[in-house]
């Protein structure tokens, strides 16, 4: 090959094979820049991802995740026992006296719907929100700001929860069975019922695709109590609800069923007292062990949280946060000093509070958000995009 560089001010010039070619000088230094930050930056995330140190003076001084009290938008309330407040989408909603008003980020008031509810059974999953009156009759879906359907049912509701198409599944008691299973459609079409005679139905979740329900139920006509986890083909249901299950696992004696969530689209995560186990293509598999002093949630995307606490003597306590992803078993852990008093999960993050602090931490063990108090925090709500911190007289708002 037949090389010669020549250099003139503004170019460099060189042949190549007999082919006079030529390079900006400006446009090579812009690209070694751009090269050069884009390492530079490529080293600086790694070293943020495994070094636990470095990326807390980041989250401090950096990236500024620490806020404190007095320093957000908020929402005045004058009494909030008389109240019932949850997150809902990028919304903190508040229910009183047959009205649910729900805020913005800022603070400020979008919407105001009358309900007849006074006593809220409340389930959220994405922008669909269902509402019923815990152990009455009642029962609204809501989009957005909009109710989409509303029914009076027979029999006292004692669950609901909703998927992100807006299907419904309630639980019902009070009636000639123990338990009876409901399923509406995002229209308020009932689709199917499943009478359960034997048995308390504890807990329903429907997969992403509308095609299943599953269902916890315990038995406790025996001496010891039995937890059944079944799972029920929704077009089947729709021929022959006496025919439709097409999966049930039967779980250790004394093993009592707490939650179940589906995740991973239709991977369905079952909470126990002592476990936690997965169902995925008719197979059941453990996950992870509980104790007695975990804190653990299974309402997320795609993980488990286990919350640990290690005391090192009486003012000296860590936590420590297990996300485990439910399919590949991958785990991130996020430590803190400080001894837990709530956990709170949804969607991708959780939340942790330790009395006076909280901490918002997504899946992959990386603090979003820390937040201080003055005062001790009466509680949260949360969804994966907001969340409120509630006092006695007003919600502070954390967006997420």
């Amino acid at each position: 090959m037949n090389l010669k560089k020549e250099e003139t001010k503004n170019n460099i010039t060189y042949i190549e094979n007999g082919q006079t070619k030529k390079i900006n000088k400006k446009k090579l230094v812009i690209a070694i820049i751009i090269a050069s930050v884009i390492v530079i930056f490529a080293i600086l995330f790694a070293v943020y991802a495994l070094n636990e140190q470095f990326r807390t003076f980041c989250d401090t001084y950096v990236f500024l995740k620490d806020i404190e009290e007095n320093n957000l938008n908020s929402i005045e309330i004058e009494n909030i026992n008389s109240s019932n407040v949850f997150a809902f989408s990028n919304s903190i909603a508040i229910i009183k006296e047959n009205t649910i008003k729900t805020y913005n980020m800022s603070g400020k008031e979008e919407n105001n719907i009358n309900l007849e509810i006074t006593t809220p059974l409340v389930a959220t999953n994405s922008e669909y929100m269902a509402i019923a009156e815990n152990f009455g009759q009642k029962i609204y879906l809501i989009y957005k700001n909009d109710i989409i359907w509303k029914k009076d049912l027979e029999g006292q509701i004692s669950r609901v929860s909703v998927n992100q198409n807006g299907y419904i599944s309630v639980v019902l008691s009070g009636t000639s069975y123990k338990s009876v299973i409901v399923l509406f459609d995002r229209s308020g079409n009932e689709v199917f019922k499943t009478y359960l005679s034997t048995t308390i139905a504890v807990d329903t979740d429907i997969s992403y695709d509308n095609k299943y329900l599953a269902f916890a139920e315990i038995n406790m006509s025996g001496t010891l109590i039995q937890s059944n986890i079944k799972i029920i083909s929704i077009d089947k249901a729709k021929e022959d609800p006496t025919n439709a299950i097409i999966y049930t696992y039967k779980a250790d004696a004394n093993n009592l069923a707490v939650k179940i969530k589906y995740q991973n689209k239709n991977s369905l995560v079952c909470m126990y007292d002592n476990d936690i186990h997965v169902i995925e293509n008719n197979e059941d598999k453990k996950i992870s062990d509980l104790s007695s002093n975990n804190f653990a949630d299974i309402d997320l995307y795609s993980y488990i949280v286990k919350v640990s606490e290690i005391s090192n003597g009486i003012f000296n306590t860590k936590t420590s946060i297990d996300l485990v992803n439910s399919n590949t078993g991958n785990q991130n852990t996020y430590n803190l000093e400080g001894s837990i008093k709530e956990l709170y999960c949804y969607g991708d993050k959780v939340g942790v509070n330790l009395g006076s602090e909280v901490y918002f931490v997504d899946m992959n063990g990386w603090l979003v958000k820390k937040y201080t108090s003055s005062q001790e925090i009466r509680g949260i709500v949360m969804s994966d995009r907001i969340a409120g911190i509630i006092y006695k007289n007003k919600i502070e708002i954390v967006n997420l």
